[in-house]
């Protein structure tokens, strides 16, 4: 098995999805030619074709309009945002177009279609690039979300969504795109939806979170181990939509204590979701308040002060010793 980055991975997993299921295409700002902004279709269109990887004009909500009537008559396309902060313009036909299609025809037709790009902060860009906005979507009936944390889970997980008879919204933390590698297979594979994954065994407290801060959750969890002997479980979620319940309660249930950690502002942040399923489900079993380490409720900052506005180590560490201490 070859180690390969976030990148790497979701370019194998497109490139071989294409070969085996024709109805699959990809569209996007500068998806062809130059194989995205970030590399991830590079040679897709060398190999597919420019019918199968299309570059389309800088208009969003095109993009994903298009691929909705492509999905309903028979194709699986796949739209590339450039950055997932430039979504904004096509909330409508996601929300009220793609997401409702299934029962406005009353199971009639589906939308097989998959919205994928980068998003969050801790690579210096501007603002509009690096806003997490997972819990819009989440909050949309109809609609799947699922983020991935590291190269193995990305693949995997995109092929599964590419099979999904529904439309998926796929987050890739762009700060750990090419700076985490791991073995990836060579065959394609997939991981059901809906399927959290314990990153970190642990008997202490349970850290919940997905995407990038999953890293920095393992990485602190770990220290806190050599350094103070406290045991942290943690939870890597990999879709908020379907959200894996049992494994959240299973695991706080044993700690005692939860913590869950995402990039998105905390208020009405998806964490309060989960938080709320451990009160409605394990409220008995908890030892202490949930703790949230998230982004602050401002825009996303300039990228002098980008390390202090996100979850970070240090704020995680303080929300370890409080819920301990409580």
């Amino acid at each position: 098995m070859a180690q390969k980055t976030i990148v790497q991975a979701i370019n194998e997993a497109l490139d071989q999805v294409m070969e085996k299921d024709s109805t699959v295409m990809v569209l996007g700002l500068d998806v062809g030619k130059n194989g995205g902004v970030f590399r991830v279709t590079d040679k897709l269109q060398e190999k597919h074709g420019d019918t199968r990887v299309v570059d389309t004009p800088i208009a969003e909500s095109g993009m994903v309009g298009t691929a909705i009537g492509l999905a309903v008559n028979g194709f699986k396309p796949i739209v590339e945002m450039q950055f997932m902060g430039f979504i904004y313009s096509a909330m409508d036909q996601l929300c009220s177009q793609a997401a409702r299609v299934r029962t406005r025809t009353q199971g009639q037709f589906s939308v097989p279609m998959v919205v994928r790009g980068p998003f969050g902060g801790g690579v210096h860009a501007l603002e509009l690039h690096c806003d997490s906005y997972e819990a819009f979507f989440a909050h949309t009936p109809g609609l799947k979300v699922v983020i991935p944390s590291n190269p193995y889970d990305a693949k995997g997980l995109l092929i599964s969504a590419i099979n999904d008879p529904d439309p998926v919204v796929f987050f890739e933390p762009m700060r750990i795109y090419r700076s985490i590698r791991d073995e990836v297979p060579e065959e394609m594979y997939q991981i059901p939806l809906g399927q959290a994954n314990v990153s970190l065994e642990g008997e202490d407290v349970t850290i919940i979170s997905w995407g990038a801060p999953v890293t920095t959750a393992k990485q602190v969890a770990e220290k806190m181990k050599v350094e103070k002997g406290i045991s942290c479980e943690v939870i890597d979620l990999r879709s908020l939509v379907p959200l894996d319940v049992d494994t959240i309660i299973q695991s706080v249930k044993k700690t005692g204590r939860a913590i869950v950690m995402h990039e998105a502002v905390k208020t009405g942040g998806f964490g309060s979701e989960v938080a709320t399923k451990i009160m409605e489900e394990a409220f008995l079993y908890l030892e202490c308040p949930i703790e949230r380490v998230t982004g602050f409720d401002t825009p996303y900052p300039f990228s002098q002060i980008e390390k202090e506005w996100m979850p970070n180590e240090d704020r995680l560490r303080e929300a370890i010793h409080k819920v301990l201490n409580y």
